[in-house]
């Protein structure tokens, strides 16, 4: 398991890492917003096109040569621009870095289900969610860190020795998972498979928490600058922010795990609790942009191992590639989706509310949820009340 969370770190600590530095740091290549906004969308673009197709290849030929395939196209990828150190060469490198991502990423989450018995799925994804967390939280320090003393080469290099490292300890640690016959699929039985609840609930949560966690670590920031905050105030907000989230991971996972806790009560207190964080980003002050990234880190701590392990419990073994990466792009839709609406409705009103919209979205579908049980139970206790 150990190698398989070193990779999450890796997709996690790259991405963070380049993108929160690109800015303030590449002169020569990022010569404008327009140009900073596209090599901070390429990434993602090429994982929103290349996951699922990755996840598919998965179940065709194993997780454990796309997972390898990937951090190795991963290191190729970070070393071609420390070494050629041009504008195009930045934006070919992170091309190919998101597509690599899009391999080891869901082959990954695949290996995590697939190497643990159900019972334990919980616990799993709860610690590879933890260090995914982690890669999260440190990127922009410690990404910040390396650009200072080396600039963006010397963060492509440390990128690049990570993703053979990973690789080779995969190569030595990760069991041979062979793939598991199945029956032919059609279009039609892909369709109906992605377009049941059962991977339509955690997977639309999966994406809110994403949207809530993007926004938190986007837009914070400025709701903290805008009350008076300085740079380190607004930068320990974010880290509580993923502290919570890393922390709650595992605990969820394992109260899952013991029956302490049911996935779909917890993915609805999860979306509950998030969209009180969001809720308490329209508070002004120190308060509020505190109490927002401490509940948005809890509510996605709480959703993002038990949509997993719920995906898990409900995908044939045979697809498991492919589920984790349809629900991936489910995630990065969020992860683009909730910046956007919040700087759509920012833009026509005021950043407050931009978050109070996302609030409302999040917590339209628990109490959606809970107005049926309502309608569900009404007529029974009627009838009951008639006899």
């Amino acid at each position: 398991m150990w190698p398989l969370y070193a990779a999450g770190f890796t997709t996690a600590f790259g991405a963070h890492g380049i993108a929160a530095n690109l800015g303030g740091h590449s002169d020569d290549a990022v010569t404008s917003l327009l140009v900073l906004g596209g090599l901070l969308a390429l990434y993602d673009g090429a994982e929103v096109v290349l996951k699922p197709l990755f996840g598919t290849l998965a179940d065709r030929i194993g997780a454990r040569p796309v997972l390898l395939g990937g951090l190795v196209a991963f290191a190729v990828a970070s070393a071609a621009y420390a070494v050629a150190d041009s504008p195009g060469w930045l934006w070919a490198a992170r091309l190919g870095q998101g597509a690599a991502a899009s391999a080891f990423s869901p082959s990954a989450s695949a290996l995590v289900a697939r190497l643990n018995p159900a019972a334990k799925h919980g616990r799993a994804f709860g610690g590879y969610g933890f260090y995914k967390s982690i890669g999260y939280t440190l990127g922009p320090l410690l990404g910040g860190v390396l650009v200072w003393a080396g600039g963006l080469r010397l963060l492509f290099t440390v990128l690049a020795v990570l993703g053979v490292a990973v690789a080779l300890w995969a190569a030595l640690a990760v069991p041979r998972v062979p793939p598991l016959p199945k029956r032919r699929q059609t279009v039609l039985d892909l369709a109906r498979r992605l377009a049941d609840p059962a991977f339509l609930r955690p997977t639309a949560a999966l994406a809110a928490a994403t949207a809530a966690l993007s926004v938190g670590v986007g837009f914070l920031p400025v709701s903290g600058a805008a009350a008076g905050l300085g740079t380190v105030a607004t930068g320990a907000a974010v880290s509580v922010l993923a502290a919570c989230a890393a922390v709650v991971q595992p605990k969820a996972g394992r109260a899952l795990d013991e029956g302490r806790l049911t996935a779909r009560t917890g993915l609805t207190a999860g979306l509950l609790i998030t969209a009180a964080g969001l809720a308490c980003a329209m508070l002004p002050g120190l308060a509020g942009v505190l109490l927002a990234a401490a509940l948005i880190g809890v509510g996605t701590g709480l959703i993002t191992p038990l949509g997993f392990a719920s995906l898990a419990a409900s995908t044939p073994a045979e697809r498991l590639g492919q589920t984790m990466g349809s629900a991936e792009l489910g995630r990065e839709l969020g992860d683009a989706g909730g910046p956007l609406l919040v700087a759509a409705v920012a833009s026509l009103a005021t950043l407050t509310y931009g978050y109070g919209a996302l609030a409302l979205l999040l917590a339209a579908g628990p109490a959606l949820a809970l107005s049926r049980v309502l309608a569900a139970r009404r007529p029974m206790t009627s009838r009951t009340g008639d006899r």
